[in-house]
């Protein structure tokens, strides 16, 4: 069991007790991005089954879960965000899937919003006909998909996976700092040919964007940017390329639209200023993108093309 956090002491009390709790016996690693808010000490002292690996940095959370899964000596290690709780038969409901499905490489969580407790916060990673991901049944009711089934992807907020088969198509890309990592990953297990499922039984409750707020900058850099990165890294050629066309074109007209005067959308995702910076970043990444392109494509059985029109758009 791998928990990453920063500066996250006043979210870890529920989430490490959620995981005392838990009905199966397991392990479980903090991983601490140096936090100066007194994380170790607070753990030391409430929560000594825990062990903490501190980073020395923030790595943010594709950084950290990617350390802690190089810690990892078992067959499946699960993921918890340290801003969810867990309910008590949570991880033996994830390793009972993944037993019974030999071909999913993740197995997915049924993740409800605490701050509307009837409401889905997301039932895994639907891929959408642009290419990019996002939550399955978010805004839904809580029991609104009961049954299990096979999902595009795994939400990295809590989740099983198969040890083996995430190292083998390269674990999660710390260069991402925050988001996708969960959805890139994902496009590299069914490229592989693994499958990722969906387990209702498997209930957290989760302090949405708790950590980053999602109206802020922060966010819109690294989401914008990830999702450009993850289509280059795994998607086919033509839609990486049509996403990166439509990424420039958007921002140049809204760089025109400020300079004329006329009203733009007043969201960090539409401020030309952090459109070039995920330019800037993006460009800098792209050599090391391509390269990645290619050993993903070199170490796949399952061409992109084939994922993509298997699960673009289905579930959307």
């Amino acid at each position: 069991m791998v928990v990453v956090t920063w500066q996250g002491r006043y979210l870890l009390g529920p989430c490490l007790e959620s995981l005392r709790r838990q009905s199966l016996a397991h392990r479980v690693l903090l991983v601490d991005n140096a936090s100066t808010d007194g994380t170790a000490e607070f753990v030391a002292r409430e929560h000594p089954e825990v062990e903490v690996l501190d980073t020395g940095a923030n790595l943010g959370f594709a950084g950290g879960a990617e350390v802690g899964l190089a810690r990892v000596t078992t067959p499946y290690v699960a993921l918890l965000n340290n801003d969810a709780t867990a309910e008590p038969t949570w991880l033996a409901a994830l390793l009972s899937s993944a037993e019974a499905h030999p071909e999913a490489g993740a197995v997915t969580s049924r993740m409800v919003l605490a701050h509307a407790p009837g409401t889905l916060n997301n039932t895994g990673v639907v891929l959408l006909r642009t290419g990019y991901g996002t939550d399955r049944d978010y805004g839904a009711p809580a029991d609104a998909r009961p049954a299990g089934d096979e999902v595009f992807g795994f939400s990295g907020g809590a989740a099983l996976l198969r040890t083996d088969a995430v190292r083998a198509v390269g674990g999660f890309p710390a260069r991402y700092f925050l988001y996708y990592e969960d959805t890139d990953l994902s496009w590299r297990l069914r490229r592989a040919g693994w499958r990722v499922r969906y387990e209702p039984a498997a209930v957290v409750t989760h302090l949405h964007s708790a950590t980053v707020d999602q109206a802020s900058e922060r966010f819109a850099f690294h989401n914008e940017r990830n999702r450009l990165l993850t289509l280059m890294r795994c998607a086919p050629g033509g839609t990486a390329a049509c996403a990166t066309a439509k990424f420039l074109l958007t921002t140049g007209s809204l760089a025109v639209r400020r300079l004329l005067g006329r009203t733009a959308p007043d969201v960090p995702t539409f401020r030309p200023a952090v459109r070039l910076r995920v330019l800037a970043s993006f460009l800098a990444l792209l050599p090391w993108a391509l390269a990645e392109r290619r050993r993903i494509a070199r170490a796949s059985t399952v061409p992109a093309r084939t994922v993509y029109g298997e699960w673009a758009g289905r579930d959307a």
